[in-house]
């Protein structure tokens, strides 16, 4: 009899990740919120406002680096274009915030206020139905994951990868940030969309609805790393390492890779859209400069920092690199970029794969994993780790 699929994912994690998943949804969901509502500001245990959406908003960056791991690290497709995904899903749940704006913006109609200030007379044909909170989730993941099947499919049947695939990703990204720029697009234009006042009636600044966010970004969090382990771990994340391994030896017994490939890079989009959805609200803006090429090969850099092909690293490495990003800012806002960049130099020249790498190192030294190992056969290489 067939083990039933949730029985599955529950066995492709092992006990330790289980119970490190359980303390992390304890701390997100106990410990953050009791910090926050119940102890006074003078406390030096409370969670100021600004640190609760500063992890909310790296919560959500960790679930794309998680994606971009997915993709990167597993199949071998490096995408230097992701943060279009992430933008695009931000865009088409901030058009319903903007929506539940209602008459309370600055000229007090309907129409979002950029519309009014660009005397536009009535919403576009693509605005109709913004304002229902389930058409704005089925936008989320339609948009996105409709554009990532499309300009999947031409590439990878078109058989276009490596260095190549990067590039024609970072013109889609570049593409797509000049569109949203423009004041015709009905996009808000370089501004984007701000001002957010509720979502389902509640007010989108309350402790509370701001608490619900971070435990949304966390749980998604959660989900994502449960799902990736469970697909990394079955027969079709094998056959994505074989495909990252050696593509032309798959082809020749009998699999398809356009498939599996196209299958793991839509899954990657519509991941990075439902992140950039519950990024917006929490930071309160959403413009092209989300779209930016920087920010794209700023998601892989998250990922070479932390490990690729480990899920847990790409985690690491958007909490080191945004935390060092914030801190790096406010000390020294003068001189961060030059910290930031010996912190990536520093990354490639000594530690290659990763925080994760270097933590697998440490623990291979010890005599107990040194004589347990097995050596692999004269004449075989070993393919990379999955």
């Amino acid at each position: 009899m067939r083990t039933p699929l949730s029985v599955r994912m529950f066995q492709s994690l092992p006990r330790t990740a289980w119970l490190a998943l359980a303390i992390f949804a304890a701390i997100a969901w106990i410990a953050i919120p009791a910090a926050h509502l119940l102890l006074p500001e003078s406390s030096p245990f409370h969670v100021s406002a600004y640190t609760v959406t500063l992890l909310g908003k790296i919560l959500c960056y960790a679930v794309v680096a998680v994606a971009m791991d997915l993709i990167w690290g597993y199949a071998g497709i490096l995408s230097l274009g992701h943060g279009v995904f992430f933008a695009l899903g931000g865009y088409a749940f901030g058009m319903y915030l903007m929506r539940q704006i209602g008459t309370d913006g600055s000229y007090g109609v309907d129409l979002p206020d950029f519309m009014v200030f660009l005397d536009w007379k009535a919403l576009p044909w693509f605005w109709i139905g913004s304002d229902s909170f389930l058409w704005a989730l089925i936008m989320v993941v339609a948009v996105p994951g409709l554009l990532a099947f499309v300009f999947g499919w031409f590439a990878f049947r078109s058989r276009i990868k490596g260095v190549y695939f990067s590039i024609i990703t970072q013109a889609l990204v570049y593409a797509t940030m000049l569109l949203f720029f423009r004041n015709e697009t009905g996009f808000g234009g370089n501004n984007g969309f701000t001002d957010f006042k509720r979502i389902l009636g509640y007010d989108i600044t309350s402790p509370q609805m701001r608490l619900v966010l971070f435990g949304l970004s966390a749980a998604l969090l959660i989900a994502v790393l449960i799902l990736g382990r469970y697909l990394v771990t079955s027969k079709f994340g094998r056959v994505l390492a074989a495909i990252r391994d050696a593509e032309s030896r798959v082809r020749f017994i009998g699999y398809q890779p356009t498939q599996y490939k196209l299958a793991i890079w839509t899954l990657s989009a519509v991941l990075c859209a439902l992140a950039g959805a519950l990024y917006v609200p929490q930071v309160g803006i959403i413009n092209p400069s989300e779209m930016s090429p920087a920010n794209s090969i700023e998601i892989a850099v998250w990922v070479a920092v932390g490990g690729r092909g480990t899920l847990i690293g790409g985690v690491i490495g958007a909490f080191i690199v945004n935390l060092a990003k914030s801190f790096f800012t406010v000390s020294f806002p003068d001189y961060w970029l030059f910290f930031l960049g010996f912190l990536f130099i520093g990354v490639t020249l000594f530690l290659p794969d990763g925080v994760v790498g270097l933590w697998r190192k440490l623990r291979g030294r010890r005599p107990a994993a040194t004589e347990t190992e097995t050596p692999a056969p004269a004449g075989t290489t070993q393919g990379a780790k999955a």
